[in-house]
């Protein structure tokens, strides 16, 4: 069955005009974000066929190579791929902004979670901060696996320095879901601490983000 076969009055877009968005189911959403199906699936039974699989939350987390094998359609893949960006973005906008007074380590890990908690391999940034703690900007170092080969200190402090930063805090993800601090995470947030006292620019936190939570390893006592 093709959208136009729906009755009129049934058909999601018309629904959402009268009714509002709350009256739609989620396949009926996705079918409006997606526009039209394929030719084996109107875009209804695409949406459903998908969401059988995978539910929002999960689907978030597709890469576009993944999306592209999931919807077999490119600019379908990309637009989905950019909707989810976009609900990054925005959920990051509505709790912070760059304006945020960084108090505890929760706030941070509140700060990354959607950015990081679906990543697949790990991202290291540096959170970059005024006198007072509150978030100047942030730099994402590296993507990939943790370790000092890769992590150089000009690569952290070269933009705190053109940023005029007080302080920073490192934070990356563990894709695995267990935040407990490797031996290479210790051994980078010790030359980048060691780094940054020379430096004049203080590192007050290492946070690692997990499935379920985080750790501080200020908290841990590896940092002073």
């Amino acid at each position: 069955m093709k959208i136009k076969d729906i009755p009129r009055y049934n058909r999601p877009g018309i629904r959402l005009k009268k009714k509002g968005v709350s009256s739609l189911s989620d396949a009926e959403l996705l079918a409006i974000v997606l526009g039209r199906g394929n030719l084996e699936e109107n875009a209804i039974d695409l949406s459903n066929r998908v969401l059988k699989s995978h539910n929002f939350h999960k689907l978030a987390g597709l890469s576009l190579t993944e999306l592209d094998k999931e919807l077999k359609d490119h600019i379908k893949a990309l637009k989905i791929h950019a909707m989810f960006e976009i609900f990054r973005r925005t959920n990051k906008l509505k709790k912070k902004g760059f304006k945020l007074k960084i108090k505890t380590a929760k706030d941070v890990y509140n700060y990354y979670i959607d950015e990081l908690e679906d990543k697949k391999k790990e991202h290291f940034y540096a959170l970059l901060l005024d006198t007072k703690n509150r978030i100047i900007a942030e730099e994402l170092i590296s993507v990939g696996t943790l370790n000092t080969s890769l992590i150089h200190p000009r690569e952290v402090f070269n933009p705190a320095i053109k940023a005029s930063s007080n302080s920073l805090i490192l934070v990356h993800n563990h894709p695995s879901g267990d935040c407990s601090p490797s031996s290479e995470d210790k051994e980078v947030t010790k030359m980048l601490y060691n780094a940054g006292d020379l430096l004049g620019i203080k590192v007050l936190d290492h946070i690692i983000i997990g499935k379920d939570g985080f750790t501080s390893l200020k908290e841990e006592g590896l940092i002073l």
